[in-house]
């Protein structure tokens, strides 16, 4: 879909006094329809206007157009990725996820169909900026990065899908982690017991899992749970015996005579076993 800058700057100027109105309408620009001009010159002024004037908001207008009057030509469908891209450099995410799901299901088959499955995803991906956010648009980001990772395994796409997948499942065990602070903080250690398990079980994988069972410790020996303190101190000392998070659970546990060490049966003492088996972590 690229062309060379210089070629693309030359077409540009040419085609700017004609077309000027036709998108903005200024002031002594000409008032010619875009009837006029073929789905390339319109699709060059949408470059122009996206790359060269960081204007996308006009560039889609221009896309557009070619989708009206050149339907079902390779300039319409060039166009209608172009279209996705520009809303979505727009920071306009539903519509980019509505010209990118176009784009799918016409042309599924394309080879730029890992892009706009791509751009779908990022369209919910790059709404994920901040942990008190909307978690459905973590879990789509999610599902949508899944399925450029599986459908697409060879492309640059699923390589960039990779890393904020892991990232945006990050973000979620810190939505956990929130949640359980807040519960903690005010006394509610079951409800907090409750979110920091999920962390542990779920997204042991995440940068969150130390803090989780360090807050686990202080839950339970808030409620005299001893045995499930000194387990997920264990569990914490196995795998992050450096973290400062152990350093402050096992200060708690020394606190009341007790040592990191796996004690009775419980979920804890299930995870525990799985560690050393190797079979978590």
């Amino acid at each position: 879909m690229a062309f060379s800058k210089t070629r693309l700057v030359l077409m540009a100027v040419a085609l700017s006094l004609s077309l000027a109105a036709c998108g903005r309408g200024g002031a002594g620009a000409t008032s010619e329809p875009l009837d006029n001009f073929t789905a390339e010159e319109i699709y060059k002024r949408g470059e122009y206007e996206l790359e060269n004037q960081n204007r996308p908001q006009d560039a889609v207008r221009y896309f557009s157009e070619i989708e009206r009057l050149y339907p079902y030509s390779e300039w319409s469908k060039r166009a209608l990725i172009m279209q996705a891209y520009s809303h979505h450099k727009a920071r306009q995410y539903d519509e980019a996820r509505a010209a990118a799901q176009r784009f799918i299901d016409n042309y599924p088959g394309d080879e730029d169909a890992a892009y706009a499955k791509y751009l779908l995803a990022l369209s919910y991906y790059d709404q994920v900026d901040e942990v008190g956010r909307d978690q459905g648009l973590t879990f789509q980001a999610l599902q949508g990065l899944r399925e450029v990772i599986e459908q697409y395994p060879d492309s640059e796409y699923a390589r960039s899908s990779v890393l904020k997948f892991d990232l945006a499942f990050d973000h979620l065990a810190g939505k956990e982690m929130e949640i359980g602070r807040y519960y903690l903080k005010r006394g509610h250690h079951t409800a907090a017991i409750n979110r920091f398990r999920v962390v542990v079980e779920e997204f042991q994988t995440t940068t969150h899992t130390p803090e989780a069972l360090m807050r686990l410790v202080e839950a339970y020996l808030a409620l005299g749970l001893t045995d499930e303190a000194q387990t997920a101190g264990a569990i914490l000392g196995h795998n992050f015996r450096s973290s400062p998070f152990y350093t402050d659970a096992y200060a708690q546990l020394r606190g009341r005579g007790l040592t990191a060490t796996p004690q009775g049966d419980s979920w804890l003492t299930r995870v525990y076993r799985e560690v050393i088996q190797g079979r978590w972590l």
